[in-house]
């Protein structure tokens, strides 16, 4: 058990969700079944690392985290994934993210 790491001193509720709804997500890392997963074995791989998914809930977990529920493309399953289990497939600051708000003139 010495392997756990805590996150004690974080608090994400304190600023919006990182990603949004319909966001597409890629895992950081291979994410393993730890027994919350029902249906699927104890250490049954549920997400590969780099398995493109999209974000289809965003939830909290001990009034500290956002839990993004993300339905993985290749293989089927919808993980509850931390922030930072999860990489976003398209940077941050794109032109995309700067476009006005309908209605917003620019002078």
């Amino acid at each position: 058990m010495s392997n756990i790491v805590r996150d004690s001193e974080v608090v994400e509720l304190s600023a919006p969700p990182y990603f949004t709804f319909g966001e597409k997500v890629k895992a950081k890392r291979t994410i393993r079944n730890d027994g919350t997963y029902a249906g699927k074995e104890i250490g049954e791989i549920l997400a590969k690392k780099g398995e493109i998914g999209y974000v289809v809930s965003i939830g909290t977990f001990l009034q500290q985290f956002y839990i993004y529920g993300v339905e993985f493309l290749e293989s089927g399953n919808r993980v509850g994934m931390k922030r930072k289990e999860l990489e976003s497939t398209v940077p941050r600051g794109d032109a995309e993210d700067e476009l006005p708000l309908p209605g917003a003139y620019r002078s």
